[in-house]
């Protein structure tokens, strides 16, 4: 045992370490807690409130002008030859149209806007966060908008006629007089149900990967997303109103749309890594250079 009167060092020693381990203490309890944990998303009320209004407002305008029938539709001649089409979109002339599949598909599109209003208040009461509610509510409504303004502006650009309006035009093939004034039926190119249906299924995957990373959420999401999207891009094939390649356009443009709107709403801390890989020449001898870079 140290005898701490006949060690002055081992005094001095000790009173060190007590100063030391106080002045740790008092350290230690001065310090600030660390911030929580910013969440994995962000809005802001005035820009994205102006997003989702721009957007809603000029989607529904254009609807109004499509509905008033001022824009004259493409004319098919009586003469045409089916051949003309791309083969894929051949068989959407000569099928048999389903006269309830028309139904079908607005069915399935309900379905997708159903689970775009119902999953932002799931998603509140299974974190017990309004906030969070709100959030996932405008992330759907700015894709819902973006979606539907860019499909109306596609369809009146294109003005592609529906297959419906080929198969009529077959039926007048002897009236030199033929003509069509139905708007709607050069609206075919892109399909809006499609469209619709994939940004919502995009959206919701995104979500689900996100907020619920190690369940068997997403996975359900994405599978049941992709199935709904094709059964109704399927049935808008089926009722005459668009070709194959209307839907598969409309579900890219949706799933792109579906995926990019919540992905710019992510915080940057908790965006995913990125690698940028590119080439470059160096001259005309040595040929070139594959580089690798990113953010990790």
């Amino acid at each position: 045992m140290t005898n701490f009167a006949t060690h002055p060092r081992a005094i001095g020693a000790y009173i060190l370490g007590l100063l030391s381990f106080v002045a740790r203490s008092a350290a230690a309890q001065s310090e600030p807690a660390p911030p929580p944990k910013a969440p994995p998303f962000h809005v802001d009320p005035v820009t994205d409130g102006a997003i989702v209004a721009l957007n809603g407002g000029f989607a529904g305008l254009l609807d109004l002008v499509i509905g008033t029938g001022e824009l004259r539709p493409q004319q098919i001649s009586t003469t045409f030859d089916a051949q003309s089409l791309l083969s894929i979109d051949r068989g959407a002339i000569s099928q048999h149209v389903d006269p309830n599949a028309g139904t079908y598909s607005t069915i399935g599109l309900g379905v997708a806007l159903g689970y775009a209003l119902l999953d932002p208040i799931a998603t509140g009461f299974r974190e017990n966060s309004a906030e969070t509610a709100l959030v996932d509510g405008i992330l759907y409504a700015e894709t819902l908008t973006i979606t539907t303004g860019v499909t109306n502006l596609t369809k009146i650009a294109v003005r592609r006629p529906r297959p419906l309006a080929y198969v009529d035009a077959q039926a007048h093939r002897n009236d030199p007089n033929y003509s069509n004034a139905d708007t709607d039926s050069s609206l075919s190119f892109f399909s809006g149900h499609a469209a619709t249906t994939a940004a919502v299924t995009a959206t919701a995957t995104y979500l689900a990967f996100v907020r619920s990373p190690k369940s068997a959420r997403p996975w359900i999401t994405l599978i049941a997303g992709t199935a709904l999207t094709s059964f109704v891009s399927f049935e808008r094939v089926r009722a005459g109103k668009h070709f194959p390649t209307d839907v598969i356009a409309g579900a890219m443009a949706g799933a792109g749309i579906g995926i990019l709107v919540p992905h710019m709403h992510r915080n940057d801390s908790e965006k995913p890594r990125t690698i940028w890989v590119g080439a470059m020449p160096v001259n005309s001898n040595t040929g070139g250079m594959l580089t690798l870079s990113g953010l990790f």
